[in-house]
């Protein structure tokens, strides 16, 4: 056996040994390259993989990423519908509303847009072309799911939504805060200034109830003309609160100047004054808690401090005392009066002035 191995292993030898056609390498030799070469193959593959997946990885991740953006699925619906311009109160236009149907206690928002027609209301009215106005905002506007609808509305359905603005319904004035009013709208508003009418009286003026023709209540007050102090305190009223607006001071909505009238129009505030509820004829309807007092109380100084810290320029009041300060329902301070105000320019800390005040 041992014999027959080592003839193997012999002849084994010399057939590895034998030359061939191939540049007379021998057999074992041309064995080898083919190996070798398969195993350079093999490395090349490998490497030409690897090599072009870096390269995708880095084109992958020098290119932004592109998210699809979700899209509502609810279609927004938008109504057009035609009527007469004739019944809507403020002026000729359209009314967009904007709904969100996603939600029942959706926000809605109506906004109107005028068309810059002007409508023959007396010298007091006028139009702006291209401008909105902001009718209602009940909570907020939702971005996604709404519903969009644009309509002339009636006057009778434009009055039946609860509107913020008491001046709704009028026709648009030049002023950018309030309202132009003209003596004979006041005249109608208040019944033509009738001593029934009247809410209070002051050593500059007399204060009517009124009613503007929308059905909005007003505190009229008619500034009488002595020595030139009308004009005064008409215009220092406008000055200091004409354009501020703060649930804790009284809201100016608009005033007239008729040759040598001087007439401001404030929102009307129902509940009487803080010496009426201490001293006076609110006492008939109970006391004030001392819950409501404090409430009295911080209102007054936050109405204080907005108009010292918060606007410029600084508004000094310089008659506060319980007369002026109104009282509404919800037994809020508002504080009113600004006739011997005083206007404090930018940068100053305090202001020098006279002792000031009316009796009260």
């Amino acid at each position: 056996m041992l014999l027959s191995l080592g003839k193997m292993d012999s002849e084994l030898k010399s057939q590895l040994s034998r030359e061939t056609h191939i540049f007379r390498l021998q057999v074992w030799e041309v064995i080898g390259i083919a190996v070798a070469l398969i195993i350079i193959a093999i490395l090349s593959v490998l490497s030409f993989c690897l090599t072009s997946e870096k390269k995708s990885r880095r084109s992958k991740a020098g290119l932004p990423v592109i998210r699809i953006p979700q899209v509502s699925k609810e279609i927004k619906e938008v109504r057009v519908e035609h009527v007469s311009a004739s019944n809507f109160a403020p002026r000729e236009g359209i009314l967009l509303t904007i709904q969100d149907k996603n939600n029942k206690d959706s926000d809605k928002v109506l906004v109107h847009l005028d068309m810059g027609k002007k409508r023959k209301n007396g010298a007091s009215s006028c139009s702006r072309p291209g401008s909105f106005h902001y009718l209602e905002m009940i909570d907020k506007y939702s971005e996604s799911g709404e519903e969009v609808s644009v309509n002339q509305p009636s006057s009778s359905s434009l009055y039946n939504i609860a509107t913020p603005s008491p001046l709704s319904g009028l026709p648009e004035s030049h002023l950018g805060w309030g309202h132009w009013f003209t003596l004979r709208d006041l005249e109608i508003a208040t019944n033509k200034f009738s001593k029934e009418n009247v809410i209070g009286e002051g050593g500059y003026g007399v204060v009517y109830r009124g009613e503007l023709i929308n059905g909005t209540p007003v505190a009229v007050k008619k500034i009488l003309n002595q020595l030139g102090q009308a004009e005064k305190e008409f215009r220092v009223e406008v000055d200091a609160i004409g354009h501020v607006r703060h649930k804790n001071l009284v809201r100016l909505l608009g005033y007239c100047i008729e040759g040598t009238h001087r007439i401001l129009v404030y929102e009307y505030v129902n509940n009487g004054n803080l010496e009426q509820w201490l001293h006076g004829a609110m006492r008939q309807h109970g006391y004030l808690t001392w819950e409501a007092r404090m409430k009295v109380l911080i209102g007054t100084s936050k109405a204080l401090a907005y108009l010292h810290e918060a606007i410029e320029p600084k508004v000094v009041h310089r008659d506060i005392k319980s007369s002026n300060i109104l009282i509404n329902d919800e037994f809020n301070a508002k504080v009113s009066d600004f006739g011997l105000a005083k206007l404090l320019g930018a940068g100053k800390s305090h202001v020098t002035t006279r002792v000031m005040g009316t009796f009260g």
